[in-house]
């Protein structure tokens, strides 16, 4: 595509062989959504953070992130190129739970999703594995690693969020974009492999 920019088939500068697709980025309340389609896009993201306030008291819990000032209260945006041929589009979830009435609208028409833990709070991730769970969405668990440290072994991980063998667990830093890109691709190559899309 000439410059990026979406077009019409047949329209000059459109390669008919370019593939677009639609990615989830989800997650708990404060796990670095927004910094991982940041650190991956292309395009300067998008986003809908608003500073927290005094209504945020008591509801949004700050214990592991006690310097988050914003949040997220819609959705990121983002896009990366895979390869010449590929393209993604990310759309990045809010975290609290009550803005998933939106969720539903923001998964439609992709093909797979990256949930984000933070191992600190495991318990965040339930919620997000059962919506993909239950919409039989290819998905794939990103451990953001905030101090560049596992402090959990993957199979730990994966009978405490009780998730099948198949799903992929992969630790990620979301601040970097080498590590956020090869998310991206093993849950591409993780949704391909799904009878649904094959």
């Amino acid at each position: 595509m000439s410059n990026g920019a979406p077009g019409r088939p047949g329209s000059p500068g459109v390669d008919l062989n370019v593939t677009s697709t639609k990615i989830v980025v989800a997650g708990g309340f404060g796990v670095g959504k927004t910094t991982f389609v940041g650190s991956v896009s292309e395009i300067t993201p998008l986003t809908t953070e608003a500073l927290m306030t005094q209504a945020s008291v008591g509801v949004d819990d700050l214990s592991a992130t006690p310097n988050k000032v914003t949040t997220t209260v819609a959705m990121d945006f983002g896009r990366v190129s895979l390869d010449k041929d590929l393209i993604l589009y990310l759309f990045g979830t809010p975290g609290q739970h009550r803005f998933w009435f939106m969720w539903d609208d923001l998964v439609r028409g992709a093909i797979g999703a990256v949930v984000l833990v933070d191992t600190r709070r495991l318990s965040d991730a339930f919620a997000p594995i059962d919506f993909f769970e239950d919409r039989e969405l290819p998905y794939v668990v990103g451990v953001n690693c905030f101090d560049g440290k596992m402090h959990h072994r993957t199979e730990e991980i994966r009978d405490a969020l009780t998730i099948d063998p198949s799903v992929p667990i992969i630790p990620c830093d979301a601040r970097n974009r080498q590590s956020t890109k090869q998310i991206l691709i093993q849950l591409v190559e993780h949704a391909l492999r799904q009878p649904s899309l094959v």
